[in-house]
């Protein structure tokens, strides 16, 4: 009894000391927050690109976090978002290394909170209960406000980026000077009409230039240029079209300084001012862009000779009153764009019309990333042949069977094209009446690689920037009012912002989705529906080959026996509807094995998680027991 009693009280001492030793640890864990990242793509890790901007930090910002975080009627999805962003935001405070604050505010209806995420530009988002949901956030640095009203859940895997970006440009709050460059009348033309009756006449620059203007100082840099001013930090080429090499050394100069440039070429624009609608042979041959010299040393090739076209993106459009499929004409969805960039990581719609592809290893020191690509049901074609009929072309379609690139990134260190210096100019002596080379001026040395990484994006359509493929401009009450169609503006928009900013913005990649796509059983649907097309096209091609062999038996007879069907006609048919009934059997068989293998797949998992891990569990438990008591038997 004495034994049992001592045995009770050391027992029972012995968890009170464990109790309050356990409080103990959580109490001094506490004071240090660290976080264990064990997801495969570090989720929950931030960019190395956010944590070099955090560590320039100098001057204390502070983060107001609007949060409705009691509002009974809140979303369960919303919630988990909200913790997310709470997690985020304890890591940009680790890192900042004293130089950020965190607060966080719950504004209830009519409270000083709400008051206050109404001034800093955080908008309440109406839920169907017909309350007001806050979730957004305020970054204050000296007088340099940024707001993100809304963060939404479907950018979560951008909600890394927004914040950086938004920290970024507290940090620098100047507008960025972009420059852009075209042989296209992006800014306008002059109107001939109106200069012949003497006064002076502009057409409306195009929709994408206005919508710059708002967010950059946009600078127009005339293709004649041999120097790109210091002040330009991003500098777009549209389209440029007969580029001389004095213009062309200008843009390698510019990009071994460290200026980015963002380059739109086109193998067939349809703009281009030189196209003669009433000879299609002579506006294809003229038409055409690039940038032959630097992307040659780049180890990038693009031909202008031809077009992409593809299958699986074609657009249907309305020629001459009728629907027509135009293959050239491509209609991007979200599974063309490189869902881990952030440039590309919304992109859900883009039209690309006549657009062209790059191809070739990259040079030594850079790096080629592959934001837009072709499916696997693409094929280059003659542009001389794209703009005729789009059967045509489906017609006589072979697909190469691999993706091909429509737009990449080139970042690392690059080397100059012009390893001698800049090259000399060819002018026209007036007095002499020939060409003789021009005196050398004295300029910069010219540089012959770069110091620092630097970044270049090329995109194979220029076209695309145009109003007609970005959306559609109305008149409302002698106002031009612009409806974005598709992604293309934003496209545009996201590269500038992301290149305009930080440097280091660059590198920040957008996150990996919380959920996983059940990609096993994605690709076994994938698999039998490449089987059941395969037999849809045989299908298809037998049903023709037996009209064509009909045919042919009902030409051969005169005119009044054409109604009457002869043996071998007859035959042919029973022949073709018992092939066809075959097929039918097979397909249903193909998709009878698709759906037993999903189902026996999807039994083992459950096996697995409902009796293989308790299992598993408890048989260590089992092993352990035994184990102790062995050991207890052997003292």
């Amino acid at each position: 009894m004495k034994k049992n009693l001592t045995t009770y009280l050391y027992s029972t001492v012995g968890v009170a000391a464990m109790f309050f030793l356990l409080i103990a640890v959580f109490v001094i864990t506490s004071l240090f927050k660290q976080r264990l990242d064990l997801t495969a793509d570090k989720v929950f890790t931030l960019a190395q690109g956010t944590k070099a901007i955090l560590n320039k930090l100098d001057t204390p910002i502070q983060i107001r976090f609007y949060y409705s975080e009691n509002l009974s009627s809140m979303p369960v999805f919303l919630k988990n978002h909200a913790k997310r962003i709470e997690d985020l935001l304890s890591e940009y405070q680790k890192y900042g290394k004293g130089n950020i604050e965190i607060k966080k505010f719950d504004p209830q209806p009519l409270s000083d909170a709400e008051d206050s995420a109404n001034l800093d530009g955080v908008e309440g988002q109406m839920l169907q209960t017909g309350e007001k949901m806050y979730l957004g956030l305020a970054i204050n640095c000296l007088d340099t406000k940024v707001a993100i009203g809304y963060l939404n859940p479907e950018r979560e895997r951008l909600l890394e980026y927004d914040i950086t970006r938004a920290v970024s440009q507290v940090i620098r709050p100047e507008k960025p000077t972009i420059g852009v460059m075209s042989a296209l009348q992006i800014f306008g033309e002059m109107n001939p009409m109106a200069m012949q009756m003497g006064r002076m006449s502009r057409s409306e620059p195009w929709v994408f230039i206005s919508e710059l203007k708002r967010d950059f100082n946009v600078k127009q840099v005339e293709m004649t240029v041999d120097r790109i001013d210091d002040d330009i930090k991003v500098l777009l080429v549209v389209y440029p079209r007969d580029i001389t090499e004095k213009t062309e050394y200008a843009l390698d100069q510019f990009v071994l300084r460290g200026g980015k440039m963002i380059a739109f070429l086109d193998p067939l624009s349809i703009l281009d001012s030189r196209n003669q609608a009433n000879n299609p042979m002579q506006r294809n041959m003229n038409s055409g862009a690039s940038l032959d010299k630097l992307l040659k040393t780049w180890g990038i090739e693009f031909d202008k000779s031809k077009v992409v076209a593809d299958m699986t993106f074609l657009t249907q459009i309305n020629r001459q009153g009728r629907p027509e499929r135009m293959p050239t004409v491509l209609s991007l969805t979200r599974e063309s764009a490189d869902t881990n960039d952030v440039a590309t990581s919304q992109i859900t719609s883009l039209l690309l019309p006549f657009a062209g592809s790059f191809s070739g290893t990259p040079a030594e020191g850079l790096k080629k990333t592959v934001l837009l690509k072709t499916s696997t049901d693409s094929q280059l074609v003659e542009k001389m042949m794209a703009e005729f009929s789009g059967e045509q072309v489906i017609k006589d379609f072979s697909p190469s069977g691999k993706e091909m690139a429509l737009a990449v990134r080139l970042t690392g260190k690059f080397k100059t094209a012009f390893p001698e210096g800049k090259p000399k100019e060819k002018v026209e002596d007036k007095d002499k009446d020939k060409e003789k080379d021009s005196k050398p001026e004295k300029d910069e040395a010219a540089l012959k690689e770069s110091k620092t990484d630097g970044v270049v994006v090329l995109i194979g359509d220029a076209d695309m920037l145009h109003d007609q493929f970005c959306g559609e401009v109305m008149n409302f009450l002698g106002q031009r009012i612009f409806q974005p169609r598709g992604d293309n503006l934003n496209l545009v928009q996201s590269l500038i912002e992301q290149m305009g900013g930080d440097s280091n913005l660059i590198a920040i990649r957008s996150r990996n989705s919380m959920t996983r796509p059940f990609s096993v059983v994605k690709k076994m649907e994938a698999d039998a529906q490449a089987r059941w097309q395969s037999k849809l096209k045989d299908l298809e091609k037998k049903l023709q080959d037996t009209q064509t062999k009909l045919n042919e038996m009902q030409s051969k007879k005169e005119g009044n026996q054409r109604v009457i069907l002869s043996k071998e006609q007859m035959d042919a048919i029973a022949k073709f509807r018992q092939d066809q009934a075959d097929i039918n059997k097979e397909l249903k068989v193909v998709q009878k094995n698709l759906r037993r293998d999903i189902d026996s797949l999807e039994v083992k998992l459950k096996w697995v998680n409902i009796a293989f891990m308790p299992f598993m569990v408890t048989l260590s438990g089992i092993a352990l027991a035994i184990f102790k008591r062995k050991r207890t038997a052997a003292k």
